[in-house]
């Protein structure tokens, strides 16, 4: 143990780099989808995120929207704690059997206009857990799916794109509304 603790005062930390996307296209992106949200919401864009059983891959993806070099919230895009508040219903994993009703009640208690978006492949068709007891399926089988955005888990810039989709399709009526 305190070979462990010499070493890493010595050796520099073990960190991944940065993305490398532009500043100015992911600043470009964001305005795009708060411009989008505005001319169809009249205000910025709320999201609840709702975890029906994943293994939280794309929950660190998801989050990450919100740490320094995305920091979505500058423009607009905001995580809210309750579905009464949220525009988008960002849902990942299978949904477990468990999970089945309080998806079911959160999709409810969320009012209208509303997205639903289901989050990586697991949320897609099962994924990974397809065929198990304990799953029931995608998010489609509980609830109806307007986006999908595919990935294991996506990237935030795959994110953002298919939010900016959602709400451009929405815009020229070939959305749910």
């Amino acid at each position: 143990m305190r070979k462990l603790l010499f070493e890493s005062l010595i050796l520099p930390p073990l960190t991944e780099p940065a993305p490398t996307q532009s500043d100015a296209a992911m600043e470009e992106l964001a305005i795009a989808i708060d411009k989008a949200a505005r001319q169809r919401l009249g205000r910025s864009l709320s999201i609840r995120a709702v975890d029906a059983g994943s293994c939280n891959g794309c929950e660190l993806e998801m989050h990450a929207l919100s740490n320094a070099f995305y920091d979505i919230e500058r423009f607009g895009i905001r995580f809210v704690a309750s579905p009464r508040h949220a525009d988008v219903l960002l849902v990942t994993g299978p949904v477990t059997n468990n999970m089945r009703e309080a998806l079911e009640r959160t999709y409810n208690a969320t009012p209208g206009p509303k997205w639903v978006v289901a989050l990586g492949g697991c949320a897609r068709d099962g994924g990974l857990f397809a065929g198990s007891y304990a799953v029931v399926g995608g998010v489609s089988k509980v609830v109806p799916v307007d986006l999908h955005i595919p990935g294991c888990p996506p990237s935030p810039i795959d994110i953002l794109k298919g939010l900016l989709a959602l709400i451009d399709r929405v815009n020229r009526g070939a959305g749910t509304w």
